[in-house]
């Protein structure tokens, strides 16, 4: 039941589902103003704003709590070290020693910043989740569910195209 919780796909536009991006590369920071991977005052910005800074993915997802297809996201399968942020904003998210193999389709973590995220009720689709979105900005990053790996016992089953990772041995500018 947990995985068919986290696989709920929702097509933006009804008619495509969110692609795989190919690179690591973000563009979505270069013309946006607010991200900041310091600030952490939170942000009130409306979304006919973010419509016109972000790539269309992301704004699916972040702005419109969509969903990106299961297996396809650029951090499903990666174990890199480092730190993983909003790329809407550049708060601060989840650290990579909290990912896990959850064979979901997303990337998973058992534990997240807690000055980074917040937690909403979520009754869409006639289910009862706990949305995830960044403390700062409020996007959408996905759903935490209490089927998760030791210490805490959560999955934090999260939508790569909200995700933007930094390596251990970059330098996190911005």
């Amino acid at each position: 039941m947990s995985l068919q919780m986290c696989s709920q796909v929702i097509q933006p536009d009804k008619t495509k589902s969110i692609q795989k991006s190919t690179s690591m590369e973000n563009s979505t920071t270069k013309n946006n103003p607010y991200y900041s991977r310091t600030d952490r005052t939170k942000l009130n910005v409306p979304n006919s704003e973010w419509k016109e800074i972000l790539s269309a993915d992301v704004y699916a997802v972040a702005r419109e709590a969509g969903t990106e297809r299961p297996g396809t996201g650029k951090y499903n399968v990666y174990d890199e070290k480092g730190e993983y942020y909003c790329v809407v904003c550049g708060n601060h998210l989840f650290r990579s020693d909290a990912k896990f193999a959850s064979s979901c389709g997303w990337p998973s973590f058992f534990e997240a910043d807690k000055e980074g995220t917040a937690y909403k009720r979520d009754s869409t689709y006639g289910m009862e989740r706990i949305e995830v979105v960044c403390k700062r900005c409020d996007s959408h990053l996905g759903h935490v569910f209490n089927d998760g790996p030791p210490p805490t016992g959560t999955r934090y089953c999260m939508n790569s195209v909200s995700l933007e990772f930094v390596g251990d041995g970059e330098t996190a500018s911005k």
